[in-house]
């Protein structure tokens, strides 16, 4: 599913105190019939009324897993995902850029904003595709990607989200899967990536990280949550 850029736009404009009122070569050979990349669907802006009901059955979920690209494309597969936005969180520098992010100076992490339907998805199955999509347990590290802005973590939007993440690592650690270093931090000011950063996987199927990285992730979860990906038209 592709960003919603009225979306992003609204972020940018509530963290800034503003009341806004939105109107609005090859690719490497896949599996016999398994999908990895789909074309970023375009968002019908026309009947707000419909958007206003789909608005009120979303929740949001904020997901540190290292490069921001693997973990959007990870969420844009799965059931009762309506939205990714791909940004920055936890730092202290505002309206950073990515090459800011990269020179480990501001505090960020790269991060995904999930907005789903709770009626069709759940916090608890979130953190599941989290914890097995990326490594949980090495410190401010993810494969080659070195540094804070890729730390695990979990930047949680109320007490349940952090009562819930906190159970989760727990049972993980007492499988003997840890020790998890994930983070649990308070959801901070968010700020949306660069617009070339959004769908990046999607768009860009054929770049050498996505190629290299990014179609793993995307084929583990395929493996490993087969149940939870989308149907055609969801």
């Amino acid at each position: 599913m592709s960003v919603n850029t009225r979306r992003r736009s609204f972020i940018v404009l509530l963290s800034s105190a503003l009341l806004v009122v939105a109107v609005g070569g090859n690719a490497t050979a896949a599996s016999p019939g398994e999908e990895l990349v789909s074309a970023p669907n375009q968002v019908d802006s026309e009947n707000s009324n419909e958007s206003g009901i789909k608005a009120k059955k979303e929740a949001v979920a904020t997901l540190a897993g290292g490069c921001f690209w693997c973990t959007e494309a990870v969420y844009e597969r799965m059931r009762g995902v309506n939205d990714v936005v791909s940004g920055y969180i936890g730092g202290h520098v505002k309206n950073p850029t990515y090459q800011q992010v990269c020179g480990k100076q501001t505090g960020h992490a790269e991060a995904v904003e999930i907005y789903y339907d709770p009626s069709k998805t759940t916090y608890e199955e979130l953190l599941e595709v989290f914890f097995k999509t990326h490594d949980p347990t090495t410190l401010n590290r993810q494969g080659a990607d070195q540094g804070p802005q890729y730390r695990s973590a979990v930047f949680f939007h109320d007490d349940q989200q952090k009562a819930e993440a906190k159970k989760y690592i727990a049972k993980l650690n007492a499988a003997g899967e840890g020790p998890i270093v994930t983070t649990l931090e308070t959801a901070s000011k968010f700020y949306p990536a660069e617009e070339y950063h959004q769908d990046y996987f999607a768009r860009n199927p054929n770049a050498g990280y996505c190629r290299a990285v990014v179609r793993n992730k995307v084929r583990k979860f395929n493996r490993e949550f087969g149940d939870k990906i989308k149907k055609k038209g969801e």
